[in-house]
């Protein structure tokens, strides 16, 4: 859905070294269909997060959405307990221990915070409810930002207020999720920022349609976007295509 952000992490990893491989058998992480009841229909995929990501020469997962990463640490070991094998379940935890938030991956295995990037706008985070609730990442996306040359980081009020979306929950209580997401854009707007920004891609498509809805000039961005973003190579809305150079 958003291959930006998935180009953006693969530039922040290989700049730092890292050898970055995407097996093109990974599919959906199957939370969606847990999170409604469905959960003996997400063990094929489970199984297929499991086939995908289990070899051993894949020392580490990063995924850039706290939603996803919270779902295979979360859910997957509990869902193949009840409908899978115990293949499946030694699978599942394997693949769960390595599983990282991009703001994990940063900040407690490769020990970085200044990644030398640049972004000269003012910005806000939104704190998303699987990074905060389930992987509590607490400050990581904020120090990695802190370290960004240029930025103007300014505190979103109620930061830790869920923006209402919550996957199938915006369609079955869409009055209540548009009341959330209005009052998460009000906040957005009082701080004047350029650009909102988070570690969940579906909290952004929430956040930047409402905004985008209501013209108030301001852009959803993901947090690997802007980290990405140098001298040489800056992001934009119209340019967000990273090449092999902006790797280097």
């Amino acid at each position: 859905m958003f291959p930006d952000v998935v180009k953006a992490t693969a530039v922040i990893l290989s700049r730092l070294g890292y050898d970055v491989v995407f097996p093109p058998e990974q599919s959906c992480c199957g939370q969606m269909h847990v999170n409604t009841g469905y959960q003996r229909e997400a063990i094929p995929q489970i199984r297929n997060y499991v086939d995908a990501f289990s070899d051993p020469s894949i020392d580490y997962v990063v995924a850039p959405s706290g939603s996803c990463t919270g779902a295979v640490r979360e859910q997957h070991e509990f869902v193949a307990k009840r409908y899978g094998d115990a293949a499946l379940v030694d699978g599942a935890r394997t693949t769960a221990a390595k599983t990282l938030d991009l703001s994990e991956f940063l900040i407690d295995v490769a020990g970085v915070e200044n990644l030398g990037a640049f972004f000269p706008h003012r910005v806000t985070y939104h704190s998303t409810c699987h990074s905060l609730r389930f992987l509590k990442v607490g400050d990581r996306p904020l120090r990695l930002l802190r370290n960004v040359e240029g930025i103007d980081l300014v505190e979103l009020p109620h930061a830790d207020e869920c923006c209402g979306f919550g996957g199938t929950f915006s369609v079955k209580n869409a009055e209540t999720s548009a009341a959330m997401v209005t009052d998460k854009t009000r906040n957005i707007r009082s701080t004047q920022a350029e650009y909102v920004t988070a570690g969940d891609a579906s909290c952004l498509m929430n956040i930047g349609g409402a905004l985008s809805r209501q013209h108030g000039g301001v852009r959803a961005v993901h947090l690997a976007e802007i980290l990405a973003s140098t001298k040489e190579h800056p992001w934009s809305p119209t340019s967000a295509v990273y090449s092999k150079e902006a790797m280097l």
